[in-house]
């Protein structure tokens, strides 16, 4: 009983209440905070996973621009309804050099963190120019001006730079090769031995079918790589993690 009246005591003075809830939530806070310090990294390495292609890079830009993040998701949780719709659950790994992460908060389309090689770049033209041709019930709007918007290299390497500012670990060779590498990946025709070199598992081909580079071949070669870096029939998770 005395304990029940020192609890009414705190929750009748405001002040005292405040000062305490602070405490708990900064013990709490450090708690948490503290032992990563001593960490030398809080990700566990998977192979497979790279930084992105320039072009790839360029497309994860557009994807942005669009607000496609505000409907899509790029994190599955390890529940078993999610794991069953979209894929193996996501791992820390595959977001390290997305800066910033595109995890988003909301699903007003599906998740779409394993789309690559999903469907084939025909549909996701389809899908961009019309999404109600191909899914009846999408909401999403319609994107067919990514077909006739150009894109060129112009400023690739600035991005590049920027991302390799914050950890991305673009390599010297990867920054003199940005502008090549970009044009390179969708054209099914160009010497790409230095550019699969330099991303592995990048995928070269012509994304929307049409003679000049544009926004929808760098945003359809960023939705095919999406979910295919890492090989999950050889994944075996760190038992000491």
């Amino acid at each position: 009983m005395a304990f029940l009246d020192k609890h009414k005591a705190i929750e009748t003075h405001a002040t005292l209440l405040m000062v305490l809830s602070l405490l708990v939530v900064t013990i709490g806070g450090l708690v948490q905070i503290v032992p990563l310090f001593y960490l030398e990294n809080v990700i566990e390495e998977v192979e497979g996973v790279r930084p992105y292609s320039p072009l790839e890079l360029a497309g994860r830009e557009i994807y942005i621009r669009e607000g496609c993040y505000v409907c899509h998701s790029q994190m599955i949780r390890p529940m078993r309804d999610e794991v069953e719709r979209y894929g193996h659950y996501s791992l820390a790994a595959e977001s390290m050099y997305d800066h910033p992460f595109q995890w988003g908060s909301k699903r007003t389309g599906p998740d779409i963190a394993r789309v690559g090689g999903r469907y084939s770049d025909e549909w996701h033209v389809q899908h961009l120019i019309s999404p109600q041709s191909v899914v009846p019930e999408s909401v999403m709007p319609k994107y067919e001006y990514l077909m006739g918007n150009v894109i060129t290299a112009d400023h690739i390497a600035d991005s590049m730079a920027a991302n390799r500012l914050v950890g991305v670990p673009y390599s010297d060779e990867a920054m003199e090769n940005a502008q090549a590498d970009f044009v390179a990946q969708a054209d099914p025709n160009a010497d790409t031995e230095g550019l699969l070199a330099r991303y592995p598992k990048a995928q070269v081909r012509n994304f929307d079918g049409q003679p000049a580079l544009t926004e929808m071949d760098a945003l359809i070669a960023y939705l095919q790589v999406l979910g295919t870096m890492v090989d999950f029939s050889t994944f075996q998770p760190d038992p000491d993690r």
